[in-house]
């Protein structure tokens, strides 16, 4: 039990320490975080159900999770080579294109649930 509750912090703090880094290096990451607050305090303002409410913020925090895994593949990317491949280009907007339908989703749960769909 103590292993695992080692690895648990070792590994939180390992991920805080990717958020943090993302919020200081990646302006894109801290434009979805602002616009993530404007919708949680919208979701949490508004009489929504529960279930509308707990899908608009997860929702919110998968767009979150998506643009950290495209800052991860862009760096990697990056740090491979700074030449330009086509490879590399197609990865990146692969990545980036992840970030932008996992906003789509959430721009559709809340048209849906304002529309009440």
């Amino acid at each position: 039990m103590k292993y695992f509750l080692n690895q648990l912090k070792w590994r939180t703090l390992w991920s805080w320490a990717g958020c943090r880094d993302a919020w200081t290096n990646e302006h894109s990451f801290r434009t979805w975080v602002w616009a993530n607050l404007a919708s949680a305090a919208l979701a949490l303002w508004l009489p929504l159900e529960a279930g509308e409410r707990a899908l608009i913020l997860a929702l919110g925090i998968l767009v979150l999770a998506a643009e950290l895994m495209n800052t991860a593949i862009e760096r990697t990317v990056d740090y491979i080579s700074k030449d330009h491949h086509e490879l590399a280009r197609r990865a990146k907007d692969a990545g980036s294109a992840g970030v932008a339908l996992t906003a789509v989703a959430a721009g559709v749960a809340w048209i849906v649930v304002v529309a009440g769909l």
